[in-house]
């Protein structure tokens, strides 16, 4: 069910990027050099879709590395749980340990019988 879901979303999404692909093959001039009018000294020629698709990838990877900054306290709080849990169960198995090895004789309670008051 989940395969067929992908599917569904994802056919039309590769449909709309092929034909985006296909209809702006044109090469645009991208020019890294914003004070020259002329021929810019650091340019690069290159089809519209391929700096359509590295933009999107660029901002991609930078809302990923936001989002990943962004969680560093989550993450931070987390870790710091962790060494909490992992403390609580050792000492919870060295209590363990340390009761079993003082168990009672048989036939003694723990706790006297309670007094009853009539």
């Amino acid at each position: 069910m989940i395969r067929f879901l992908k599917g569904l979303i994802l056919l039309p999404i590769a449909i709309v990027v092929v034909l985006l692909a296909v209809a702006n093959r044109q090469p645009v001039m991208l020019s890294f050099d914003p004070f020259s009018n002329g021929t810019p000294a650091f340019s690069l020629p290159m089809p519209l879709y391929a700096l359509i698709f590295a933009a999107v990838a660029v901002g991609i990877v930078v809302g990923g590395i936001g989002s990943w900054l962004g969680q560093g306290d989550t993450r931070r709080d987390r870790r710091a749980k962790g060494r909490e849990l992992a403390r609580l169960r050792n000492e919870a198995e060295r209590l363990r340990q340390t009761a079993s090895a003082h168990t009672p004789t048989v036939g003694r309670t723990a706790l006297p019988a309670p007094v009853s008051r009539a």
